[in-house]
C-alpha cells in the first residue's frame, strides 16, 4: 500500500532509439522511476530523429552527415560518464531511425513493459554494441532476445506488426504528434499532474532537476506501509 499527495504524475517522454542524450540520461531516468514507482506513469513517444540522411540537418549540433554524429556521442559520454561507443558511425551507420522507432511501437502494441525493455535493448545495441538498428534482421534479433526474458512477449506478433502496417501506423501517430507540438530536441519530457500547469524539460536532464519537477507538481515518493 502507498500514499501520494496527488493522484499521480503523467510523463510523456519524446525520444528516439538513436538519441544519444536519451541513452546517457538512462541512469538518471531509471533512478527517478525507482523512487516514484507506479505513482508516475510514463508514455514513450517516438519522435523520429532521423528520417534519412538526405537533406538532414541538425543545426543545433552542426550535424549533416553520419561522420559528424560520432563527436556528438563522444560529447554525451564526456558530459555523463555513461558508456557509449560512436564506432557505428564509421563501420555501419544507420540510414534512418524510423525502422527502430517502428520496432518500439510494435513492442508497445503488446505492452508498456515490452516497449520499455525493447527501447532499452535498441539503445544498448547501437550505442554500446555497435549494431545497426536500422536493419530488420537486427530488430528481429533483439525482439527474439526480449522474448526469452519476457514470457508475455510474442515474437511472431512482433514480426507481423513490424513487416505490416500496424507498427508503421502506431509510429506515424507519435511522429505527427511530435511535429504538431514543435518538438525538435530530444529527449523532451512533459510532466503533468492535477496540480499546476504541465512542465516541459528539453534535452539531457540530471536526476535532481527531474525530481524537483515531480515534487513541484505535488507528488511525494510513495510511503510503503
Amino acid at each position: 500500500m502507498s500514499h501520494t499527495q496527488t493522484d499521480g504524475i503523467e510523463v510523456t517522454f519524446y525520444t528516439d532509439p538513436l538519441c544519444c542524450w536519451s541513452w546517457v540520461m538512462e541512469p538518471e531516468w531509471r533512478k527517478l522511476q525507482e523512487k516514484f514507482g507506479t505513482a508516475m506513469s510514463v508514455s514513450y513517444k517516438m519522435a523520429g530523429l532521423l528520417p534519412s540522411w538526405h537533406n538532414f540537418t541538425d543545426s543545433l549540433n552542426s550535424i549533416r552527415n553520419p561522420g559528424q554524429m560520432g563527436p556528438e556521442w563522444m560529447h554525451a559520454k564526456a558530459i555523463s560518464g555513461v558508456d557509449i561507443d560512436p564506432g557505428i558511425w564509421l563501420s555501419d551507420p544507420p540510414a534512418s531511425s524510423f525502422p527502430a522507432c517502428i520496432g518500439v511501437k510494435c513492442a508497445g502494441l503488446q505492452s508498456k513493459e515490452a516497449e520499455d525493455k525493447y527501447l532499452y535493448l535498441l539503445r544498448e545495441s547501437v550505442m554500446v554494441n555497435k549494431e545497426n538498428i536500422a536493419r530488420t534482421d537486427v530488430l528481429l534479433q533483439l525482439a527474439g532476445l526480449l522474448s526469452t526474458s519476457l514470457s508475455s512477449f510474442d515474437l511472431f506478433t512482433f514480426r507481423e506488426d513490424l513487416l505490416g502496417e500496424r507498427g508503421k501506423n502506431a509510429f506515424r501517430i507519435d511522429w505527427q504528434e511530435a511535429k504538431y507540438k514543435g518538438i525538435t530536441r530530444l529527449p523532451t519530457l512533459i510532466f503533468r499532474s492535477a496540480v499546476g500547469p504541465p512542465v516541459l524539460l528539453s534535452g539531457f536532464q540530471n536526476y535532481d532537476t527531474m525530481e524537483q519537477t515531480v515534487l513541484t507538481l505535488g507528488l511525494s515518493a510513495p510511503i510503503k506501509i
